[in-house]
Formats: structure tokens, sequence, C-alpha cells
């Protein structure tokens, strides 16, 4: 049926030989059509929901149009986050874990942080909730191994990938959520060292507002706000939200605060989005550093700004300009100067991408620039000069607390990638060149290959390897505390990464298998030497290997629409670690402790009426173990290992056209379990919201 729409309104378009109509978006209403007869029609944007719907009801993904005289039309626009190129996510040479609007819609979650534990091959490690304290790692890898971004432009810190997903967009800004598995450095630099988590904003095409209030159990209250402005070629958004808890845990209290503006731009010659984000965020940081000291605290606060264009035509260049700032006031004592740090980071970047098709495929050039600095208390060098020092972020003059360290490093990287396009086979191949002045004036180079092949359109193979390097943190390289130390004499990590996958769909059923395996030399780790040491940051040999396992089924596509069931998925992923050489370690406190064994399991239903339901359960099983400590915050010496644990996770809400009213619970059956130390994580936590939205000047 997709195949025959399109083919009818193709000719219809050639037909006619009227002015071309740019569709934008798809309405999903009967007049639809309709509205476009006696018009030439491109289409602009095919949302990845789409790409679902044609894949689930028709088992193909149309990437051309192709009319009676066998002009073609290419919709280049349909593309996922694989490739320098835009590709569809049929063509496309990697698999990419969407977390669609649904998904997002139907979570028991508050936070970006806490939907990614609903994804397989993700290690979310949190010390509180609504996204506080979050750590998240692909694969086996940690924290700081992977690149966030925000609508395509990387976000990470390089003070601390602790600090990197502090977003400035709460939920309700959020489209969709893609997941890249795997080095991705010739596609998002060399810190896509495990892999990719990329977050893109939604903007509505017309203007309205929405609202949102919730509040629950442990003080828990907060809202946001969204106001979208929609004039022809352009649009605006603006969003903001505040929330608060007195924490589920001592010391767990927080306070954040988030805004977000977004606009965009669509004309004949180019687009143009940009983004201006703000967060601020005041905690308890319980055990953040170590158990010895349960009344920690921190207050982070973020600035993040980003311009970006493409142009149309032949050749399509695609300039970015960007800006994030970060400040983090850490104290170990609350209250006290004891172990008191205060930083300031800056990262600076410029980029150009450019792509042109021919009749070899797709061919893709690029290069970036991207300035890391930071000015700290406790990170860097010391400034020689105290005429030279910088007034602390917060502080006045009376305090006398300065910025009295710093250090600075240029990454300069140069893009080469192309795509071979046949009909059943996808081949995607490239190289970053990789020149960093915290190592020397070198280029090195990081080669990669995919390759896509579709024996029939249900099926879709897929193996890759690929190569990257990441550099330390400021933190990893300068930290000192009572109780780490951080090591200036750390080398870059580096990977070698093979990945086979194979995915079949066939309405109303999919299923997907991945393999793995990672070679990591100089991976970087913060580690005890024995029961009595502070922590080291080092380097070690370290190879993962895992697979991953995913199935779901559509039951309204198999009974109708009458079917109170409307999905269920299920997922397993399993990963085994080798350590190569043979340094005895104590105990890791990041890359040794990952999870060996995930399982995921949703199911969304609707109940009655507009009544709808969803249940999550997740169960984790994670290798490593934390020192325990006694009632007094003392040492007992002794290992304690993680413990497996299964959460449930549940979440009700009506539904009609213009508000939501909902109810949840998290961790529905009071389970204790840890993630990270001696912080017990929350038991059953209950909270419930109301949103509504209406539309502007109809």
């Amino acid at each position: 049926m997709a195949e025959l729409i399109f083919y009818l309104l193709t000719n219809l378009y050639l037909l006619m030989g009227q002015k071309t109509v740019r569709w934008s978006r798809f309405t999903n209403t009967p007049y639809g059509t309709f509205c476009s007869l006696h018009k030439q029609i491109s289409i602009g944007v095919l949302g990845l929901a789409m790409l679902n719907a044609f894949d689930a009801k028709a088992n193909i993904v149309p990437d051309t149009l192709v009319a009676k005289d066998n002009t073609v039309t290419d919709l280049e626009e349909v593309s996922v986050s694989t490739s320098r190129a835009p590709m569809s996510e049929r063509q496309s040479a990697r698999m990419v874990t969407v977390l669609t609007a649904q998904d997002i819609k139907h979570a028991a979650v508050h936070s970006i942080n806490d939907l990614l534990k609903y994804a397989v091959g993700a290690d979310v490690r949190q010390r509180g909730e609504m996204g506080i304290q979050t750590d998240i790692s692909l694969r086996g890898g940690t924290f700081a191994q992977i690149t966030l971004l925000l609508n395509g432009v990387d976000i990470c810190s390089p003070q601390s990938g602790h600090l990197s997903a502090d977003f400035p967009v709460t939920m309700d800004d959020v489209e969709r959520i893609e997941v890249l598995e795997g080095p991705a450095a010739r596609l998002f630099g060399t810190s896509a060292f495990s892999g990719a988590v990329n977050i893109v904003t939604k903007m509505a095409d017309h203007s309205n507002v929405q609202a949102h209030v919730f509040g629950g159990q442990y003080g828990l209250g907060g809202g946001d706000v969204h106001l979208n402005i929609s004039n022809g070629k352009v649009s605006q958004q603006l969003s903001g939200g505040y929330d608060r808890s007195d924490g589920a845990v001592e010391n767990s209290q927080f306070y954040q605060g988030k805004a977000f503006y977004q606009g965009r731009y669509r004309g004949e010659e180019a687009d143009v989005d940009w983004n201006l984000g703000y967060s601020r965020q005041q905690y308890g940081a319980n055990t953040f550093y170590s158990a010895a000291y349960p009344n920690q605290w921190e207050e982070t606060e973020r600035w993040i700004a980003s311009v970006r264009a493409e142009s149309k035509g032949k050749l399509h260049l695609t300039p970015t300009l960007y800006w994030n700032r970060n400040y983090d006031h850490f104290q170990l004592t609350r209250g006290s100067n004891m172990g008191e740090n205060f930083h300031r980071s800056d990262v600076y970047g410029i980029g150009l991408n450019s792509w042109w098709k021919w009749s070899l495929g797709k061919t893709s050039i690029g290069a970036d620039i991207r300035n890391e600095g930071i000015l700290s208390s406790n990170l860097g060098r010391p400034i020689a000069d105290a005429a030279d020092f910088v007034q602390a972020h917060g502080t006045d003059e009376a305090d006398s607390i300065f910025y009295n360290k710093k250090d600075n490093r240029t990454n300069v990287s140069y893009y080469l990638e192309h795509d071979i396009l046949f009909n059943k086979v996808t081949v995607s191949l490239g190289m970053l060149a990789n020149l960093n002045t915290a190592l020397d004036e070198k280029l090195r180079l990081y080669p990669g290959i995919d390759v896509s092949y579709r024996p029939a359109d249900q099926w879709k193979l897929t193996a890759s390897f690929n190569q990257a390097l990441r550099m330390p943190s400021f933190t990893d390289l300068y930290y000192k505390s009572p109780t780490q130390e951080g090591n200036v004499g750390l080398k870059p990590e580096k990977v070698s990464a093979f990945n086979l996958n194979a995915r079949y769909r066939i309405q109303p059923f999919e299923a997907q298998v991945n393999a793995f395996y990672t070679h990591g030399t100089d991976m970087i780790d913060w580690v005890m030497y024995n029961d009595s040491d502070i922590y080291h940051s080092a380097n070690f040999e370290l190879n993962n290997m895992g697979f991953e396992v995913s199935t779901g089924i559509y039951f309204r596509q198999l009974f109708g629409e009458s079917c109170p069931l409307n999905k269920f998925t299920a997922a397993y992923a399993f990963i085994h670690q080798e350590r190569e050489d043979e340094v005895n370690i104590y105990k890791s406190n990041y890359a040794l402790e990952y999870l060996r064994n995930k399982v995921v399991l949703t199911l969304d239903s609707r109940i009655v009426s507009n009544l709808n339901g969803s249940v999550t359960y997740r169960f984790c099983d994670r290798m490593g173990g934390y020192i325990k400590y006694d009632e007094n915050h003392k040492s007992t010496g002794e290992l304690v290992n993680y413990k497996p644990y299964g959460i449930v996770d549940l979440r009700l809400s009506w539904d009609a056209k213009n508000y939501t009213i909902y109810a949840e619970a998290s961790n529905l059956f009071d389970q204790e379990y840890y993630d990270l130390g001696n912080i017990a994580q929350p038991g059953i936590w209950v909270k419930g919201g109301v949103k509504v939205n209406f539309d502007l000047f109809k």
C-alpha cells in the first residue's frame, strides 16, 4: 500500500507540472493526499517513527520515488546517525537503537538518564533520582568513553565524564534518543570510544503551549512549560523546568532547573538550526568519592550554545559552531573548605562537513577543531603569576578563592568517508585523521568499515570494524583528594572493535542479534592496589566481548486496533571481560564493574478507553564490589560483591487530546539494591502529574 501511494503521487506530480510544495512532516490525516493534488511534492523530512511504520506494515522503506519516465526523486533527508552523509535506516551499514516518542511517553521515568536504563546495551549508574549524579556507559565501557550529543552536537565535558550527563533539556523536550553502540570516531570524533548517545529535541510545526506539573514521595515536586511559535519558515521554542526532592536516602536532596531555547529556519537554499541551553543543579553528593565522607555536596552550572546549517543542492555543506561552559563547585564535607574544589571548563568548536552524491555513491569530507580548556583550584598546571589568578565563580573577593591552575588542549580532526550503495548491499568506509596538542604534532589515523547486506526486505545483516582513541579527562590527569590521586602520565585509550548484527522484521514481529569484540589498549580506570590504598588513575589492557538479543511483537498489527495489548519487547545482554596485564588490582571503581547480564522486558497496553498502562522489568547482574563501611562511616575492610537485582516500574495514564493525567511507581516491589558503593538506591517511589497542551492562534 505504501509503495502504491508513493507511485500514484509521483505520477501526479510529473503530470501536473506545478510548482514544488515541500512536505516537512506527515500529519496522518485523511485530507493530506487530497490537499497535494495538482501540486509537485518533495519529501523534506521522514521521521524514524514513519520509517518503522513502513517497515512494520509493508516490510519496505522507500528511499526513492520512481516515475513512469524513470525519473528518480531521492529522499535524501531520510536518515539516521550512522554515517556522515544522510542514509536511510534501511540502507545504513550499522544498527542504531532508537528510543522513540512512544517509548518516552509510556516510560515510568522523569529524566533522560532514567530512560536510558531501558536500552539493553546501556549501563546507567546513579547516586540519586531524576538524573542526578548519573554515569552512562555502553557495552562494558566507562562513562567517559561515550559521546553525548544534543541534536548532533557534542556536549561532553573535558573536566569529567561525571558532568556530561547534566542535560539542559527536560523529558518533554525530547523527540527521540538514538543509541549507537561501538566506536564511532569517524562520525562523532575520537571521544565516541565505546559509542554515542544523540538526544534529538522536538519542534512543533505549529504554535502551541504545553505545561506539566508533578509531585511524589520524598518531597518531590516540579514542573515545566513549553512555548512554541511557528510562522512559516521560522519556528522557535522556549522551555523551562524546575524540580526538587528531599531525597530517598541520606544526603541525597536535590534542586535542579533547566532552560532551553531552540529555533529553526527552513529555506529554499539552506536550513539553519540553533540551540541555547542552561542548567543548574545543587545536591547532596552521598559517597560520591568515598563512603568515608557521607556529607559531600556539589553544585554544577552549564551553558551550551550551537548553530548548525545545511545547504541544498548537489554539494551539501554543513557548518557547525558550538560552545559549552561548565561550572563545578564541590565540597568533600558540606559547609567546609576541606576538599573543596572550584572548576570552570570551556569548549569551543567549529566544524564543516560536506557530502555529495555521484555515480559511485556518496562521498563525505569534513574537519573539526575543538578547543578544551579548564580553570580550577585543583585541576591543571599551576599558574605561575598570582596576578593571573581568576576569581572563582560564585565567590567574591572577600572569599579569596581563585582558579590558580589551568590546562588547555586543541583537538583537530579530518574526516573522509565514502558510502557505496547497491540494491542489497551498503559499504561505508572511511578514516579519521586526528591531532591533539596535548600529545604532539602528529596526525594519527583511525580507520573504519561498515557493511550491510539485505538478502530480503525482512532481513538486514551488518558487520563492522572501527578504531578510536580517547584522551584522559582533566580529572583523570590531575585530581587530588584524601581518597583519590590522578596521574599526569596517563596515556590515551585506544580501541579496535568488531561487530556483527542480524535483524529480522516482518509484520507484526521483529528480532535482532548483536555480537561484538573490543580490544582495548591503555584503558583508563580508577583503581586500588590493596585494601589500604587510595584510588589511582591508571592504564591497563582490557578486552570486552559479548552479545545482545532483542525481540518485539506488535499485537494490534496482529489482532487489530481493538486489541488491548499494544507492544511487548524483550532484550538480553551479556558481557565478558578479559584483562591482559598481570598487575594486581584490589578494587576497580568503574571499568571492571560492568553489567555481566542485563534483561529488559516491557509491555504497553490500552486498558480501557483512554486509560493506558505500561510495565517494565529490569534485571541487572553487576561484576565487582564495594568496600563496606559501618554506621560510623569507617571502613570494615570487607569487599562486598554486588548482588543481582530485578526492578519493576509501572505507569498508568489517561491520555486525552489536550491533556494527560498519570501515576507511576518506580521500583514497585521496593527492592533493595546497590549500583555504586555503599549508597542504597531508592525503594518504591510513587509519582504523579498532569500535562496539558493547546494550540495558539487558531
